[in-house]
This record gives C-alpha cells, sequence and structure tokens, in this order.
C-alpha cells in the first residue's frame, strides 16, 4: 500500500476505533471524512447519504472552512458522478474529474477538484452513502490520477466498516426514537389518568352544589369549597404529572390515605355510595404504588360514568410480601366475550399495561346485569 503495510493498517485500526466511539450519525459520518482524508493524504474529502428525493439527507467534507462552506451554498443533488457511484454502486477513479462526459460543474466558490477517487458505502446489497476523495498530496505527472490501486483497496475497507458504523448509528438514533415516543406515551397516560378524574370529580361536585344553592346554601357553600380544592389537587396532580410522572399525594400520604381521600371525594360528589376499606397494606414500592392508584382511578371513572352502579367498593389487601386492590360494583356489568371492544371503551388496555409495567396482574369478571370486578395484584418489593 502506498503508506506501507504496517502503517496503513494502524491508520485503519485508528479510524475503526474513531468510529466507534460515535453513535450519533453525524459524529460518525464526520469521523469517517476526516479519518479517509488523513489515511489517504487527500486535500479534500467527503460523503453523501442519499435521500428519497434526489437529494442528500446528509453531506459532510474535510478539508473546506465553513465559510467556504456556507459560500458554496445548497447541499448538492444526485448527479454527475455523485449519482454514478450511487445508482451504479461502483467505484470511480479518476485523473481529472472535470474532464469526465458525466461531470456537470460546480457553484463558484466550491474548490477546484481534479484527480478523484470515489466509492460506494453499501449495506449488502443497499447503497447508503457515497465516500469520496479529491487532490491527493503528492507529485504526479499531467494527466495522472494520484491515487492508485492500493489507496482504493485502503478506502474500501474503511468504507466497508463505516457502513458498519452508519448502520448502527442509525439503529442507536431509531431506538431512541422509539424511547422517546414511548416516554410521550407514558406521560399521555399520567395526564390522562391523572387530572381526568380530578376534573370528573370537579365537575361533579360543581353540579352538586348548583343543585343545592337554592335550597341549602350552606351544603352548596362547602360543595363549593370542594371546587376549589378538587381544581388545587387537579393543578397539583398535572405539575406532578408533567415534572414527575407521579402523585404528589402518593410521596406525601402513601398508597392507602391517597385511596381512602379520593373514595371520599367521590362519595360526596355522586349519587352511589362509594366505599373504601384496607388491611394490613405495608408500604410498597413506588412504581406499584402508582400504578394501583392509577388502576383504581380508572376503574373507579369507569363504574361511576358507565356502569350506573348505586354502589362501588373499593378494597386493599395485603396479599404475601404485595397487595391486592379490588373495585367491585352492582351496575350493569357487560359480557366477557366482548372484552376486546370494552377493553377500548373503558381503559381496560391502559390497566392491563400498568399491571404488567410493575410486574403485576389484572382480571376484570363481568357479566349483564351482574356488576363488574376489577382486581389488580402486586407482588410487592
Amino acid at each position: 500500500m502506498s503508506h506501507g503495510p504496517r502503517s496503513g493498517l494502524a491508520a485503519v485500526s485508528s479510524a475503526l476505533l474513531a468510529m466507534s466511539r460515535h453513535l450519533e450519525v453525524r459524529d460518525v459520518l464526520k469521523t469517517i471524512v476526516a479519518s479517509a482524508r488523513e489515511l489517504l493524504d487527500a486535500q479534500y474529502a467527503a460523503l453523501g447519504v442519499p435521500d428519497d428525493h434526489g437529494g442528500f439527507a446528509q453531506f459532510v467534507v474535510d478539508g473546506v472552512s465553513d465559510e467556504q462552506w456556507k459560500a458554496i451554498g445548497p447541499l448538492p443533488r444526485q448527479h454527475g458522478i455523485l449519482a454514478s457511484m450511487l445508482h451504479e454502486a461502483r467505484s470511480e477513479r479518476l485523473a481529472d474529474v472535470r474532464k469526465d462526459p458525466r461531470f456537470e460543474g460546480w457553484p463558484s466558490a466550491h474548490p477546484d477538484l481534479v484527480d478523484f477517487l470515489g466509492l460506494p458505502v453499501r449495506d449488502g446489497d443497499e447503497v447508503i452513502g457515497a465516500l469520496f476523495l479529491a487532490n491527493k498530496n503528492c507529485p504526479k505527472p499531467e494527466g495522472t490520477c494520484g491515487f492508485t490501486e492500493d489507496d482504493e483497496e485502503l478506502l474500501g475497507i474503511l468504507a466497508q466498516h463505516a457502513a458498519i458504523a452508519l448502520t448502527n448509528a442509525s439503529l442507536y438514533e431509531r431506538s431512541r426514537e422509539l424511547t422517546i415516543v414511548e416516554e410521550r406515551s407514558r406521560l399521555a397516560h399520567e395526564l390522562h389518568d391523572a387530572v381526568s378524574q380530578k376534573l370528573f370529580s370537579l365537575r361533579l361536585t360543581a353540579q352538586a352544589a348548583a343543585r343545592l344553592v337554592d335550597r341549602d346554601p350552606a351544603r352548596a357553600k362547602g360543595e363549593l369549597q370542594q371546587v376549589a380544592a378538587l381544581a388545587a389537587e387537579a393543578a397539583d396532580e398535572l405539575r406532578a404529572a408533567v415534572v414527575e410522572l407521579r402523585p404528589a399525594a402518593l410521596d406525601e400520604d402513601g398508597l392507602v390515605a391517597t385511596l381512602r381521600t379520593q373514595v371520599q371525594v367521590l362519595d360526596r360528589a355522586h349519587s352511589a355510595r362509594v366505599t373504601f376499606a384496607s388491611h394490613g397494606v405495608r408500604a410498597l414500592p413506588a412504581a406499584q404504588e402508582e400504578a394501583m392508584l392509577r388502576v383504581a382511578q380508572e376503574a373507579l371513572h369507569n363504574a361511576l360514568r358507565h356502569s350506573g352502579a348505586e354502589h362501588v367498593e373499593v378494597t386493599l389487601d395485603r396479599r404475601g410480601g404485595g397487595a391486592v386492590l379490588r373495585v367491585t360494583d352492582d351496575g350493569r356489568g357487560f359480557e366477557p366475550r366482548t372484552i376486546r371492544r370494552a377493553g377500548r371503551h373503558l381503559g381496560l388496555v391502559s390497566m392491563q399495561d400498568r399491571a404488567s409495567g410493575v410486574g403485576g396482574t389484572l382480571t376484570v369478571e363481568s357479566a349483564p346485569g351482574k356488576g363488574t370486578t376489577i382486581e389488580m395484584e402486586v407482588p410487592g418489593g
């Protein structure tokens, strides 16, 4: 090789190590281009990743200053020799790129390129980029290319590893995007569960106050005070959902006290009788307590809004090192065979997700005219 076998191997090794340190696609591209230019002693190097619209999703250069790059203007399109490398997936080694019949010129601020070496970057049969160098720093007679077959072979090795690095970086970014999507979905659940339940209670309390204004102003005043308290709680829940994704009351009072308070609020706000009982429950891991509270809120919301129940009973009991939550109503119930349709309507999918997300289980028992029981068990910690 033009740099000698030992120095060439060391240079390739250094380039590969540099590539492996980066996971961001843009950083990987910059490292590939800089390594290629240094490895083959060229004045300029560039790597373009094509998009699906005849242009480049990414285009990174080395050997051109930021000022020069801004003066050159917009990213190049897929045309001329670049297009040939991308579409025909073949290497190009030219003595003078300007004399090639495919050459279509460049902007006035573009540096003058002469001898040229370019290779497609391939992932299997797919071309995922074009890597090229120009103006080899070496003496060369007029009309000859400074880049040799050894240079092409060396750049080919680098291009193969560049494909691996690019693929890994793309997978990392996709994984990170999925994580962001999952977190947004989780936040949406939190906002729905935390705030909508409070607003539901607030609306019912306000309706009760309106009915009492004329015949019992004193009670109406008390209900309006409760409206103010619920509004404040809803604001607290919203802050908790956005900032901590955990209800503030859980941290201060624990699961049992928080559930008891919420059941009392719903009992006052609704015509149905809502009761709560707890036996021997110890503190659970924070995530399990939060999941149980959210499932209880969803189940209560369903019972009070959809079932027509006269009595809703919430119990929280110790079971082994964990706990079991039951929300039972004497409402109209539904046919378990239609659970898939009901699951969407009643939030059962969300409840299942919450239970399984903390290592717990969720069971639903219901029959037309015989009410519904939702049970969630967690193992504790």
